[in-house]
């Protein structure tokens, strides 16, 4: 008889994790995937010939199943570390690793791959392909599964997640907020180490994204995944994470560590209580700060 393939094992443990009421610590502990490792990372764009100190000597650690979130003005180098865990771009000086591998350094940039999903802005669903489809083709195109299996293991994932009613539907019949639920189940069919998120709810109204932060912390505390995900909406930083890293104005480091020490899973109402008003204030005179920086030196977003 045949072995069981890698490929084989991370589908199982997801759909192990999605059939549980949720992940005990037990099972985090032995999944221990997913820490990154920032060290000493700096970043030079050179547009136009001219060259901009994007990132200098940034460091951080983030450990595995962390809910990072990380905020700064506008041109702080938020996207180029996301970018640059995703495998997009190289750094010009430093490194970072992914479970002690180095995926980025001056000269070596792993490719993007399954274990570094990123869930952009502007979304990537398949306009022509059901979502149901559009989630599960992720295992298929990889040769993780065959197209029954991986579209039965979409199904769980979307039932799991309550979107189980618009696997038959296309994107262009769901609204911002189902698009993005959909791209996130996607994300997730892939069992990542990572999950990326690059200011995913940005153009939604106070409602819609709502809603959808609620389904990603569901969504967190079924498969608990290291979520890197950059906003500049402070209050949904805090919401989400379990550390918030404040980036300085050009050139990013990290300036500040919060760490939002809310049990989980999370309701909304935390946003009432006198702990998420003081952590609030904190971080927000911290960004504020940056951004009066920022605006004086007439800083404009290149990555």
């Amino acid at each position: 008889m045949a072995g069981t393939s890698p490929a084989m094992t991370r589908s199982t443990s997801l759909e192990n994790a999605l059939a549980s009421s949720g992940p005990t610590t037990d099972a985090i502990a032995s999944r221990a995937r997913g820490a990154i490792s920032i060290r000493n990372v700096t970043k030079v764009y050179d547009p136009d010939g001219v060259n901009v100190l994007a990132v200098e000597n940034c460091s951080v650690d983030i450990a595995p199943g962390e809910f990072c979130v990380v905020v700064g003005p506008s041109g702080c180098g938020k996207t180029t570390l996301l970018n640059a865990i995703a495998g997009f771009h190289d750094i010009t000086a430093g490194e970072i690793l992914l479970d002690g591998r180095s995926i980025c350094t001056a000269t070596h940039t792993a490719e993007p791959g399954a274990d570094r999903m990123v869930v952009f802005q502007n979304g990537a669903l398949f306009p022509w392909s059901t979502v149901l489809n559009n989630v599960a083709y992720g295992p298929i195109v990889q040769g993780k599964t065959r197209a029954r299996e991986a579209r039965r293991l979409a199904e769980g994932l979307l039932g799991e997640l309550g979107l189980a009613e618009i696997g038959g539907r296309y994107p262009n019949e769901l609204s911002s907020g189902m698009r993005r639920r959909a791209e996130i189940a996607r994300a997730l069919i892939n069992d990542p180490d990572v999950l990326l998120l690059d200011e995913p709810f940005r153009a939604m109204d106070a409602l819609t994204k709502g809603v959808a932060q609620e389904f990603l912390l569901r969504a967190y505390d079924r498969v608990r995944k290291t979520i890197f995900f950059i906003t500049h909406d402070l209050e949904e930083a805090l919401f989400l994470a379990d550390r918030v890293l404040v980036m300085t104005t050009r050139p990013g480091r990290i300036k500040q560590v919060l760490n939002v020490d809310f049990e989980r899973p999370r309701s909304f109402r935390v946003r009432a209580s006198k702990r998420y008003l003081e952590l609030k204030g904190e971080v927000f005179e911290a960004v504020r700060e940056e951004a009066i920086k920022a605006f004086e030196a007439g800083e404009r977003e290149l990555a």
